[in-house]
């Protein structure tokens, strides 16, 4: 099982910590602030308060034995950055960071940080999309040009298959996959056929998802 270190437990960080455990996984949470570990302590496996940028302590409570670092730093970008590059040095094969703009990201990911994250911002568009449009359920940004998507089978599609309904040469996305209730059709075939109140999750470029909104 993977072991994680959340750096940084504020209510994201703190968010992810609980979740975390709350999902079977051993939970290491790091602040500076002892009274905001003492708060966190009981619903993560281990907490310890110390200096984020203190490599010897870091290395004290095992950082080296953990296989993902979720450095959860907010407003202090020199913290954040210290603490991806000593996590780093320690050996933790996978960190992601939170970065508060584009020039924080470009320097996290050069220092080694695997996966870089805006929360606000990415909570922010999921939100504006959820409020603008009907059959948009979800959005997640891979990229800045390139998201994935979950929407509500259009009325037109219901009762065709995914060969029929053209999704790749019309719109230029890839279904994949279908939500029929509880079951998720994984990679579904092209004679799969749509019904209603399904769900597609569909990958492309940001410029076809919108365009199959518009359209369909």
């Amino acid at each position: 099982m993977k072991q994680f270190a959340v750096i940084g437990c504020g209510r994201f960080g703190s968010a992810v910590a609980k979740n975390l455990y709350k999902n079977g996984y051993d939970v290491l949470a790091i602040d500076e602030n002892p009274e905001i570990v003492q708060s966190i302590s009981e619903h993560v496996t281990h907490s310890a308060s110390l200096d984020v940028k203190d490599e010897h302590a870091l290395r004290a409570v095992g950082m080296r034995n953990i296989d993902v670092a979720i450095i959860a730093i907010g407003s202090e970008i020199k913290s954040s950055i210290l603490a991806t590059l000593v996590v780093k040095e320690l050996g933790v094969k996978y960190v992601v960071a939170k970065a508060q703009d584009e020039l924080h990201a470009k320097v996290l990911y050069k220092i080694g940080a695997d996966r870089v994250i805006f929360p606000e911002r990415d909570m922010g568009v999921r939100l504006a999309y959820n409020l603008t449009s009907t059959n948009i359920l979800d959005y997640i940004e891979l990229a800045p040009d390139y998201s994935i998507m979950e929407i509500v089978t259009p009325e037109k599609w219901i009762g065709k298959t995914l060969e029929e309904t053209d999704v790749r040469a019309k719109f230029g996305l890839s279904v994949l996959a279908i939500k029929h209730g509880e079951k998720i059709m994984v990679s579904p075939n092209a004679q799969e056929v749509i019904q209603r109140g399904d769900v597609l999750v569909v990958v492309g470029v940001n410029e076809d998802l919108q365009r199959v909104q518009e359209k369909v």
